[in-house]
């Protein structure tokens, strides 16, 4: 597995196509963004499973509300 690629998402505030580089070589990231069209913060969770060596970038917009 590369621990330095691109990966496309969608801005979870205005639906925004970006490309960010991914550096999964550090391990589980938790980190913020700010989407180059609304600026708003886009939360990116980044999750390396290092049995199966696969990476899983989740993106929100940290303004969800949990009940």
């Amino acid at each position: 597995m590369r621990d330095y690629f691109e990966q496309n998402i969608l801005c979870p505030h205005c639906g925004h196509h970006t490309r960010i580089m991914v550096d999964a070589s550090e391990g589980d990231q938790d980190y913020y963004e700010d989407c180059m069209a609304c600026c708003n913060s886009i939360h990116i969770t980044i999750t390396r499973n290092e049995q199966t060596d696969e990476v899983e970038v989740m993106v929100d917009a940290d303004d969800e509300q949990y009940f």
